[in-house]
């Protein structure tokens, strides 16, 4: 059976000590008060501009954080409707909505395409138009931008961690006397940012299947493996992503962002506690990472998105587990 931090414990005879009690409570009151904390954080690479930052994308109105609200009435406030070429194309993608939502039923399952239009966020609103507005409010830019569904686009992101170990196997220390975490991130080629890997959860998918299949499409290459090659290397996947840890599922403040499509996620960690899981894996950057790499974290890392605060949040309940403050 599994407790309330996932960790996995015996039905039979064995009896949690106090001590590891307490950790596995102030580890997942580390957990509960990060996702409260993102969720009540205004948006702010969603209100990027130009859109995603690129020369020739349209403008973001710009709004100030007492804007945002759709509860809050914003005269005048008419911005660009930009669904990006890719969407527009004919015949369209299997990943992309038509251009007219009116058709469409959300905040439920979308039998239609298999897409789960529900919100990790709860009921979001539905306008006039029957295009849905974003949780988090107005974004400056309307339309899907480079989204291809309207509402919640939905993704997983596996986060990989182990302590750092010297020649001799120890685990190596920070300055302050705790063990170094190291976890695997990817370079993205579209913001040369380092992020976790992840990617978007296929139609009618369970979130458990996309985080193995991410992390082995963006860090293993395994989309230029032999299929013999690429069973072997499922089974070692399915092994270790047997037990992990929820640290977030909710919205992603995300540059690709507008006010009727957005990022959601569910952030899952990985941990190797023992160092010798994921030595058998051999990193390689897929077709979508412009590198790959095991790094440490530090107080000041820079990563894509909140990918920094999912790290350093994971960091504190691994320190919790292991038995320090």
């Amino acid at each position: 059976m599994a407790d309330n931090m996932g960790c996995t414990t015996s039905s039979t005879t064995a009896v949690e000590s106090p001590n590891v009690m307490t950790r596995n409570a102030e580890a997942a009151d580390i957990v509960n008060e990060i996702k409260t904390h993102l969720r009540n954080l205004p948006h702010v690479h969603a209100r990027t501009s130009p859109y995603q930052n690129q020369n020739g994308a349209p403008e973001r109105i710009k709004l100030e954080d007492s804007q945002l609200c759709w509860k809050n009435s914003l005269e005048g406030y008419n911005p660009t409707d930009y669904h990006a070429s890719v969407l527009l194309r004919e015949p369209k993608f299997p990943w992309a909505d038509v251009l007219d939502p009116k058709g469409i039923v959300f905040n439920a399952l979308d039998q239609s395409c298999r897409h789960d239009r529900s919100s990790h966020e709860g009921v979001y609103l539905v306008n006039e138009a029957n295009r849905p507005m974003n949780p988090r409010g107005r974004c400056g830019l309307s339309g899907r931008g480079l989204l291809g569904r309207y509402g919640p686009n939905h993704a997983a992101d596996p986060v990989v961690t182990k302590w750092k170990r010297g020649t001799d196997g120890k685990k190596e220390l920070n300055q302050d006397g705790d063990p170094i975490l190291e976890f695997v991130a990817i370079q993205r080629k579209d913001t040369g940012d380092w992020a976790i890997p992840g990617g978007m959860v296929d139609p009618g998918e369970n979130v458990s299947v996309t985080l193995k299949r991410e992390f082995g499409e963006e860090t293993m290459a395994s989309m230029e493996l032999s299929p013999e090659d690429q069973e072997i290397l499922d089974k070692k996947l399915t092994e270790v992503f047997k037990e992990g840890i929820e640290i977030y599922s909710g919205y992603v403040d995300d540059i690709r962002n507008t006010d009727n499509a957005w990022m959601e996620t569910v952030c899952v960690n990985f941990h190797d506690e023992e160092g010798t899981s994921f030595q058998k894996f051999k990193l390689a950057a897929g077709d979508d990472a412009g590198g790959v790499a095991w790094l440490p974290f530090t107080k000041d890392i820079q990563l894509y998105s909140t990918h920094a605060i999912f790290i350093e949040t994971i960091y504190k309940m691994r320190l919790c587990l292991h038995g320090k403050n």
